[in-house]
């Protein structure tokens, strides 16, 4: 199946590929300019999906995404304003592990979401999503994946995402259970 992914960042569409086993992703043909304005996770990702769509081939299936961290101490943030939490030349997980400092037990706790949105090559939509639960560590390890997986330990775990890996993100992340689901969804769509 040959997948347009709304986003230009490559680790995504590294992860994404991985997890969708027949799938064939790319990026859009030309660069996206999407503004994240809306008030859920499903509607920033199919904002995207609409704009890769306006692009694609029309044989093609295109896929938006969106994700974001949650985290209970801060009320939820930086939720679905996760990617622009930091201003102009400040480090996002430097930001959150700042606002969390002295913080402890709940606090910490936090989940990883992601919300898929494919649209098919014939019109309709078909969402998915997925979490991942744990907590916020108190300083950066590993050097695996991406955005705040350094701080980032999930539940039943004592390393963060950066250091159990890329392998293990490719069963076991957000990313991986919203596309499991997502891909349950398209087998029943083209039955």
């Amino acid at each position: 199946m040959r997948v347009v992914l709304a986003s230009a960042n490559p680790h995504k569409l590294r992860e994404l590929e991985a997890v969708a086993p027949g799938w064939k992703l790319e990026p859009p043909a030309r660069p996206l300019e999407v503004e994240e304005t809306g008030e859920s996770y499903r509607d920033n990702a199919r904002t995207k999906a609409l704009a890769a769509r306006a692009a694609a081939p029309a044989d093609t299936w295109v896929l938006g995404d969106d994700s974001g961290l949650e985290v209970d101490g801060l009320g939820g943030r930086p939720g679905v304003r996760s990617a622009r939490y930091a201003g102009p030349g400040e480090d996002a997980v430097d930001k959150l592990l700042g606002e969390l400092a002295g913080a402890a037990g709940d606090a910490r706790r936090a989940r990883y979401v992601c919300e898929l949105v494919l649209l098919p090559p014939g019109g309709g939509e078909l969402a998915a999503r997925g979490f991942l639960e744990g907590r916020i560590a108190e300083e950066r390890r590993g050097s695996e994946g991406f955005g705040y997986d350094p701080v980032f330990v999930p539940e039943g775990e004592t390393r963060t995402v950066a250091e159990l890996g890329n392998e293990w993100k490719r069963t076991s992340s957000h990313r991986a259970r919203a596309t499991a689901a997502l891909a349950e969804r398209v087998v029943a769509y083209e039955t």
